[in-house]
């Protein structure tokens, strides 16, 4: 795991700041330090570990080029799960999230459809469409882009999906439990880890510590797909320039002609 972060990151970030005592999940106790102030205090020590795995376990899924899908539909994770999903060419969904986005995905790619016909329709010159038309087609456009939009070019379920509140979007992480899809969480003391595969303990209100997992998922995702750009490019090279050999002779050639 080549993406590097240091604990006084995750503290730099808030990470360590749960809620308060008398909200906590009594299953978060085993990543729980202490308390200060009527305040639980997360084990940043733990949240280094588990944190790295979750990593490492991102990086394989990149290897294959597989696909993860970015949740937070939290008025603080918004802005951010979109920033980041994008930055790694992934997908996410962060304005709400609809029953059956995954368990039926059938639908939900029959919604893209139509998004993507729309979208032609609308540029196509050709068709002559009136004012009244363009505009009920764009208030379609809108609305599933508001919720769709980020789901765009999937083209089938995810390998994983990273939640950024397991309480905010617990439908999510219950769909992706039916279909045996992993999970990346960030877990606050409020938060149970039933059911997350890869859990980030740690504070999932502040936009710091939203932000500093989020980045650090991205990175892990473009770290070999920047590999793999480069070698294509490398090969590419290789085939488009010739030699000075090879431009002599083919000078040669020209010349006897």
């Amino acid at each position: 795991m080549n993406v590097n972060f240091k604990l006084r990151d995750l503290l730099e970030a808030g990470m360590h700041l749960g809620h308060k005592t008398n909200k906590w999940n009594p299953s978060m106790d085993q990543y729980i330090y202490g308390s200060q102030d009527n305040i639980h205090i997360i084990d940043l020590r733990k949240t280094v570990e588990l944190l790295t795995n979750a990593l490492t376990f991102i990086e394989s899924i990149s290897k294959t080029n597989g696909l993860i899908l970015f949740i937070g539909t939290k008025s603080q994770a918004s802005d951010i799960v979109k920033k980041y999903a994008i930055e790694c060419k992934q997908f996410y969904v962060n304005k709400r999230w609809l029953g059956g986005m995954l368990t039926n995905w059938a639908t939900i790619s029959n919604s893209l459809n139509s998004l993507n016909s729309l979208n032609k329709k609308i540029s196509n010159v050709n068709l002559k469409l009136k004012k009244k038309e363009i505009l009920q087609m764009n208030r379609q456009i809108e609305k599933i882009e508001k919720y769709l939009g980020g789901l765009k070019d999937m083209g089938t379920t995810p390998q994983a999906i990273f939640v950024v509140d397991v309480n905010k979007d617990a439908i999510a992480v219950s769909e992706a439990n039916k279909l045996k899809i992993p999970v990346i969480a960030i877990l606050d003391t409020n938060s149970s880890p039933q059911g997350i595969d890869y859990p980030i303990p740690g504070n999932d209100d502040s936009r710091k510590s939203i932000e500093l997992i989020c980045s650090l998922i991205s990175k892990s995702m473009l770290k070999n797909k920047k590999k793999i750009d480069f070698k294509e490019k490398t090969k590419k090279s290789t085939i488009e320039i010739p030699t000075k050999k090879e431009v002599k002779k083919k000078l040669n050639k020209e010349k006897k002609k």
